[in-house]
C-alpha cells in the first residue's frame, strides 16, 4: 500500500518466528511432551532467539535478508568447499586473512575450519572433546581473532563453517564439572547410571567406535559412584538429548557463534544423539526431529546459517539426514556423501564400477528439497568400508565381508599389485572389519610412484587424483577439497614422533600445508603443479556450468562397461553426461549424446571411436550439447 512503512526489526523477527513455529511444534511434541509443555518450550525458544537476534550485527542481518530472499544460495554451481586445520594451514587465526587469496584463486566459496573451539587439555580426539563452546582454542587465537577472520573471509565471498559437537562434551566442560560435583540439574544433561545394570543391557546391541583405544561405551567414576555413557572416549561424555534443557543450551551456543560470523555448522556425531534399549543407538527417528528443530530454530535468529549433518553411515540411513517424509526441506541442508567416497575407492581398487552404480542408483534419490550432499574423496578421518552384504550380493560373486577385506588389504598396500600406501585403523578382531587411513595422494598411488621415481606411475596417480576431483565437482552438492589434496600431499608420518598424536593413525592424512609447493603451482610440471592447475580448472568449469547446480538432479545410468561410471546432471535446459574411467586402460562406451556434443573440460568435440565415446585412462568427461 502506498505510504506503508518498511518492516521494523521486531516485525521481521515475528514473521520469521511464525514461519519456524510451524516446523518446531511437531518435533517438540514428539521429543519432549513427556517432560515439558511444548508451548512452554516454544516460548523459551522464541525468547532465546529474540535475544540473539537483537545482538546480531547489521552486516549479518543484511546477509540474513539476502539469504532469506535466496534460500537456495548454497545449491549454486559456484559453491566450492575447502577443509583445513587452522594451525596447519595458516598458523594462527590472525594469520588466516593473509591466506585468503590462495583460497579465492582456487575458487573456494565455503571454508570449513576444523575444530577450533576450546578443547580439553591433552588428548582431545582431534579437538572434538570441547571444553568450552564459547571460547577459541588458545593455541589458535582469541574470539576477536576468529571474528576478524570471519569478516575477512566474508568480504572475499567465502562462508565460514566450523564444527559443533552435538553428541558429547569434554568431561571438563562446565556442565560436566557441575554434574560431577553432584548438581542434579546438570547430571540430567548427561547419561548417568547408579549401577551397571542398564549399561550392560545397552552394551548387548552397541558397537565399539574405537575398540583399540576406548573399548566399551560406558565409564565408571569412583568419585561419583556412577556410570557415564562415553561412546567415543572416556573423556567425552554423551549428552542426554531427552532433556529439553540440552536442546536450549546447544541452540544458545549455535546462535552465539552465528553472531560471531559462522555461516555453517558441521554438526558432529549426530547419528548417536538418541538412545534406545535394544538398538544400536544410531540413526534413530528422534535424531531427525532434533535436527529439524535445530535447523528451523536457527533460521529465526540467523537465517544466513546452514547446518551440515556429519553422519558417516550406510546408504539406507544416510538419505534421511537431508530430510525425507515430514522432514523434507526442513532438516539439515547438507550431509557428507560418504557412500560416494567409499564407492570411489572401491571402484578404483577393483577397476569395476558395478557396485558403485548399484549402490548409488538403488539407495539415493535424484535430488532433495532445499538440501544437497557434500561430496568428497578424503577428509581428516578414516575410511570405514560401509559396504553391506546385501549390496555386495547384487554384484556376484562378490560378498560383503570379502570385498571389505579386499579393500582394507588393497589400501594398506598388502594386496598384490596395490598402488596404495595407507594403513589399517581400529581393526576389530571379532568382526574382522578394518578401517583405513591415508591421504588422497598416497591412497591413489602417488607416494609409491614418487618413491620409485616411475614417470608412468606418477602420471597414472595424477590422473586418478584429477578424476576424483572431477567426480565430486560434477556429481551434485558442494564439493569439498581437503587441504593439500590440490597439491597431491602424501602421508605425513611425523605424527609418530609426537607423544600426543602417536596413538591416533588418522594424523597420517593431516599433513601441514606445503606453502613452498603452493608457490610453484603456476609453473612447475611436477605432480603438484599438474594437480593444482587441474583442480582449479575443474572448479572453474563447474562454476560456468549451470546444469551442475545442486538443485538439478543426478541420475545414475549403467553404461554397460563395468570400468566406466556414468551419470546425468539433469538441467532444465540441457543434460550433462558425466563419465569416469576407473581403469588404467582406455575404455569405449556407448552413450546417447546430442549431435555436436562437446567435452566441457577440454572444450573439444566428444572423443568418438566409431559409434562409441573413448575415455582415456582414469579420464573424466563432461559431455553437453
Amino acid at each position: 500500500m502506498a505510504g506503508s512503512k518498511p518492516l521494523t526489526k521486531s516485525e521481521i523477527f515475528d514473521l520469521r518466528w511464525q514461519r519456524a513455529r510451524r516446523d518446531l511444534i511437531g518435533p517438540f511434541t514428539r521429543l519432549y511432551a513427556g517432560r515439558i509443555d511444548p508451548e512452554d518450550l516454544l516460548e523459551r525458544t522464541r525468547s532465546l532467539s529474540l535475544r540473539h537476534w537483537n545482538d546480531r550485527s547489521a552486516d549479518l542481518r543484511r546477509l540474513d535478508l539476502e539469504r532469506d530472499l535466496n534460500p537456495d544460495w548454497f545449491l549454486g554451481q559456484d559453491m566450492v568447499g575447502y577443509v583445513f586445520y587452522i594451525d596447519k594451514f595458516a598458523g594462527r587465526l590472525d594469520q588466516l586473512p593473509s591466506r585468503i587469496d590462495y583460497l579465492a584463486d582456487l575458487g573456494v566459496t565455503y571454508a570449513h575450519m576444523m575444530p577450533c573451539l576450546k578443547p580439553r587439555p591433552g588428548a582431545s580426539d582431534g579437538g572434538y572433546a570441547v571444553m568450552d563452546y564459547r571460547e577459541i582454542n588458545p593455541d589458535l587465537g582469541t574470539m576477536a581473532d576468529f571474528q576478524k577472520a570471519n569478516l575477512a573471509l566474508r568480504a572475499s565471498g567465502i562462508s565460514t563453517c566450523i564444527d559443533m559437537v552435538l553428541n558429547h562434551t569434554a568431561k571438563e566442560h562446565e556442565w560436566a564439572v557441575k554434574a560431577r560435583a553432584g548438581d542434579p540439574f546438570y547430571q540430567d544433561f548427561y547419561r548417568m547410571f547408579d549401577d551397571d545394570t542398564l549399561p550392560k543391557r545397552y552394551e548387548e546391541t552397541l558397537i565399539e567406535i574405537f575398540p583399540d583405544q576406548a573399548p566399551g561405551n560406558f565409564t565408571y567414576y569412583d568419585d561419583m559412584e556412577k556410570w557415564v555413557w562415553t561412546t567415543f572416549n572416556e573423556y567425552q561424555w554423551d549428552l542426554n538429548w531427552e532433556n529439553p534443557e540440552v536442546f536450549l543450551a546447544i541452540l544458545d551456543v549455535i546462535l552465539f557463534l552465528a553472531n560471531k560470523g559462522v555461516q555453517a555448522f558441521r554438526l558432529d556425531a549426530v547419528a548417536f544423539m538418541w538412545k534406545r534399549m535394544g538398538t544400536g543407538c544410531q540413526n534413530l527417528p528422534e535424531v531427525h526431529d532434533i535436527l529439524q528443530a535445530l535447523t528451523q530454530a536457527t533460521r529465526v535468529a540467523a537465517p544466513a546459517v546452514i547446518h551440515k549433518a556429519e553422519a558417516i553411515v550406510g546408504p539406507r540411513d544416510l538419505v534421511p539426514y537431508l530430510g525425507t517424509g515430514t522432514h523434507a526441506g526442513r532438516e539439515s541442508q547438507l550431509a557428507y556423501h560418504n557412500n560416494l567416497m567409499v564407492q570411489f575407492w572401491s571402484s578404483l581398487a577393483s577397476r569395476d564400477t558395478r557396485l558403485m552404480t548399484h549402490v548409488l542408483q538403488t539407495h539415493f534419490p535424484e535430488q532433495f528439497r532445499r538440501a544437497c550432499f557434500a561430496p568428497y574423496i578424503r577428509c581428516h578421518d578414516d575410511i570405514g568400508w560401509a559396504i553391506t552384504d546385501d549390496d555386495a550380493q547384487a554384484v556376484p560373486p562378490m560378498s560383503g565381508f570379502g570385498h571389505r577385506t579386499f579393500l582394507a588389504d588393497f589400501y594398506n598396500g598388502s594386496f598384490p599389485g596395490s598402488f596404495a600406501r595407507g594403513a589399517d585403523f581400529q581393526s576389530n578382531p571379532e568382526t574382522g572389519d578394518r578401517r583405513t587411513n591415508g591421504s588422497f595422494a598416497s591412497l591413489a598411488g602417488l607416494e609409491a610412484a614418487l618413491e620409485r621415481d616411475d614417470a608412468a606411475e606418477i602420471d597414472l596417480a595424477t590422473r586418478r587424483i584429477l578424476m576424483g576431483h572431477a567426480l565430486i565437482a560434477s556429481f551434485g552438492g558442494i564439493p569439498l577439497l581437503y587441504m593439500g589434496d590440490e597439491l597431491g600431499l602424501t602421508n605425513d608420518h611425523s605424527f609418530r614422533d609426537d607423544p600426543a598424536l602417536a596413538d591416533d593413525g588418522r594424523w597420517m592424512q593431516r599433513p601441514a600445508m606445503d606453502w613452498q609447493r603452493a608457490s610453484e603451482v603456476a609453473e612447475t610440471d611436477q605432480p603438484h603443479g599438474r594437480i593444482w592447475r587441474g583442480v582449479r580448472h575443474i572448479m572453474a568449469v563447474r562454476k560456468a556450468t549451470p546444469q551442475l547446480a545442486s538443485d538439478n538432479g543426478t541420475r545414475i545410468v549403467d553404461s554397460g562397461n563395468p570400468a566406466v561410471f556414468t551419470y546425468l546432471r539433469l538441467g532444465d535446459d540441457r543434460t550433462v553426461t558425466c563419465v569416469c574411467n576407473f581403469s588404467e586402460h582406455p575404455q569405449r562406451v556407448a552413450l546417447d549424446l546430442p549431435e555436436g556434443a562437446i567435452d566441457l573440460l577440454t572444450r573439444k568435440p566428444a572423443p568418438m571411436q566409431g559409434a562409441h565415446v573413448l575415455v582415456e585412462p582414469y579420464g573424466a568427461l563432461w559431455l553437453r550439447a
